[in-house]
C-alpha cells in the first residue's frame, strides 16, 4: 500500500463553489477533513457550472482534451484552483452550459452533462499524469465514472479502487440511459441488475463499484429491504459484503453556539440557561406568546413527502390540548406549503409558517427552539439533527437511517439525547411529541437531554478517519485482487 493515498473525489456540487443540497455540504467538507488528517492527496473535481462565481477564484487552465461521443469528439477544458490548500479542478465544455441550472428537471439533459463531466474527470487525471489510488464518486451524477472503469480495462487506472458514495438511493438517473450510450457506456445486459435498471447511471455505478458507502450505517442496512431499496434490494443483497455506512459530519465552526454571529446570545453547556434568551427572542420575532412553559417546536426542512411533512398537521391536531408552539421553515411541494399555511390558519396563536429559504433564520431557530421535528419517512444521514443537538435543541425524529444512528431515545437510554418513534404515521409522531411535552417541565431531565446532545462529536474529522480506514482496506483488497 502506498504511503500516501491519492483520491480523486468527484461530485456534482460542493460548498462554497455551488451548493444545492446535502451533497454540497459533504463534498465541501470531507475532502478538507481528509487532508487535515494527513497522508491523503485528495483532489476535488466539479463541473464548471454557470452558478460558480468565476471571479471569486484564482483559476488557470491545466488541460484541454477531447471526450469521444457518437456525434463526434467534444472538447473539454480543465481549470485548477485551490481552496485552503485543497486542489480543485473545474471541468468546462459544451455539455455544461453557463446558462443552465446545476440540476434540471430532465435527466436526459443532465445525463449528457454529468456523463461528459465524469469521463472528463478521469481523462484529466491522465492528462496531468496523476494516478489515483481511489476514485470516490458520489450519487448518480458521477456514477458513470465508476461504470466506465468497471466496463473497460484501462491500464492507467488499473490499480485504482472504485468507491461510490450513496446519499439518496431513489435518485437513480431514470431516463439518462441514451446519454450514457452516446458516450460509449452501454447497458449492462445480462448483469445481476434488474432489466429495467441496466441503463441507469446509479445502478450501473452500484454494479461497478468495488465498494459502496452509504450515508449512515443504518441506511446501509435499510437499502437491502424492499421498503427502502428502490426496487434494487435483491441486487444490493448480492453486494451486501461490499456495502458499509459512514455518517456525514457537520462544520463545527459554522455551527457553534459559542461563536455564532447570527444568534442573539451565545452560549455553551456552562451555563446553559443563557440559551433561554434566544427562545424569547425567537418567540418575539414570530409574535408568539413568550411563555417559557410552552415547548417551542421548530421544523427546518425541505417540504417534501420524504421528510414526513404531511404527518405534522394531523399530529398537532392530536396534541392540540397540550402546551406547545410551532414554527416551520422551508419550501417545497406546493401542496405541503399549503398544508403548512393551513395549519397556521387553524392555530393562529401557536403556529407560524415561514415558507422560504433562510439560512440565517435557521441559526436563530436552532439556538432558540426547545425541540426540532424530523418525521422523515427515510433519512440516509441527516445533518439537521446533528446541528440541533449541538445547539441544545432536542430532536424528535423517526427512527430511520442516520437519525437512528445519531439520536439516543430517552426512554431507551438513561443518556438519551432525543425522542424517536418507529412508524411513519401522525399517531407515531404525536406519541413522541407527548413524551417530549411531558418531559419538558422537569428542567433537570430536559437539561440532561440537551447536555447529552451538545457533547456529541459530529465533526468531520471523526468520520474522515473512518473513510481513510476504508480507503486503506480497499487499496489492500485491490492489490490482492490484482495479484491473483
Amino acid at each position: 500500500m502506498p504511503d500516501q493515498i491519492n483520491v480523486l473525489f468527484l461530485a456534482a456540487e460542493a460548498d462554497p463553489f455551488v451548493k444545492i443540497g446535502g451533497l454540497g455540504d459533504v463534498a465541501g467538507s470531507l475532502p478538507h477533513a481528509l487532508r487535515a488528517i494527513g497522508d491523503v492527496d485528495i483532489r476535488l473535481c466539479l463541473p464548471f457550472h454557470g452558478a460558480i462565481q468565476r471571479q471569486a477564484y484564482d483559476l488557470y487552465r491545466v488541460a484541454t482534451f477531447n471526450i469521444p461521443h457518437t456525434t463526434g469528439n467534444i472538447r473539454a477544458e480543465a481549470l485548477r484552483t485551490e481552496i485552503n490548500g485543497l486542489p480543485v479542478y473545474l471541468i468546462a465544455g459544451p455539455p455544461i452550459p453557463a446558462d443552465a441550472p446545476v440540476y434540471s428537471s430532465d435527466n436526459l439533459t443532465d445525463g449528457h452533462k454529468f456523463t461528459f463531466f465524469s469521463l472528463a474527470a478521469l481523462e484529466l487525471a491522465r492528462q496531468i499524469d496523476w494516478k489515483p489510488d481511489i476514485i470516490h464518486a458520489n450519487d448518480w451524477h458521477t456514477a458513470p465514472a465508476i461504470y466506465a472503469l468497471h466496463s473497460t480495462r484501462d491500464s492507467f487506472f488499473l490499480n485504482a479502487a472504485l468507491l461510490l458514495g450513496l446519499h439518496n438511493l431513489p435518485y437513480l438517473g431514470v431516463g439518462a440511459g441514451p446519454a450514457l450510450a452516446g458516450f460509449g457506456l452501454q447497458p449492462a445486459r445480462g448483469s445481476a441488475l434488474p432489466v429495467w435498471a441496466q441503463d441507469m447511471p446509479l445502478p450501473l455505478g452500484l454494479l461497478g463499484a468495488d465498494h459502496i458507502v452509504a450515508a449512515s450505517p443504518s441506511y446501509a442496512r435499510e437499502i437491502l429491504l424492499p421498503e427502502h431499496g428502490s426496487g434494487l434490494h435483491e441486487f444490493l443483497a448480492t453486494r451486501a459484503l461490499s456495502i458499509s455506512g459512514i455518517l456525514n459530519g457537520i462544520d463545527i465552526q459554522k455551527w457553534n453556539p459559542e461563536s455564532d454571529q447570527d444568534i442573539k446570545s451565545n452560549f455553551s453547556t456552562e451555563p446553559l440557561h443563557i440559551r433561554q434568551e434566544n427562545k424569547k427572542t425567537l418567540q418575539d420575532e414570530f409574535a408568539l406568546e413568550s411563555d417559557p412553559n410552552h415547548l417551542l417546536l421548530v421544523m427546518i426542512s425541505r417540504l417534501d413527502p420524504q421528510k414526513g411533512v404531511d404527518l405534522v398537521p394531523e399530529a398537532m391536531h392530536q396534541i392540540s390540548s397540550l402546551p406547545w408552539q410551532l414554527i416551520i421553515l422551508g419550501t417545497g411541494a406546493p401542496s405541503l406549503e399549503n398544508a403548512v399555511r393551513n395549519l397556521e390558519a387553524e392555530y393562529p396563536a401557536r403556529v407560524r409558517a415561514a415558507i422560504r429559504f433562510d439560512s440565517v433564520l435557521s441559526h436563530r431557530m436552532y439556538a432558540g427552539a426547545d425541540a426540532l421535528l424530523i418525521p422523515s419517512r427515510y433519512e440516509p444521514c441527516g445533518l439537521t439533527q446533528m446541528i440541533a443537538m449541538r445547539y441544545g435543541c432536542v430532536p424528535i425524529a423517526r427512527a430511520t437511517g442516520g437519525l437512528k444512528d445519531t439520536i439516543r431515545d430517552l426512554d431507551r437510554s438513561k443518556k438519551g439525547s432525543g425522542f424517536l418513534f418507529q412508524q411513519a404515521t401522525a399517531t407515531g409522531l404525536a406519541a413522541a411529541l407527548r413524551r417530549a411535552i411531558q418531559a419538558y417541565p422537569d428542567k433537570i431531565k430536559w437539561g440532561a437531554l440537551q447536555m447529552e446532545g451538545m457533547k456529541q462529536d459530529f465533526s468531520w474529522i471523526r468520520f474522515a478517519r473512518q473513510y481513510i480506514k476504508l480507503y486503506k482496506k480497499m487499496i489492500n483488497g485491490k492489490t490482492k485482487h490484482d495479484l491473483v
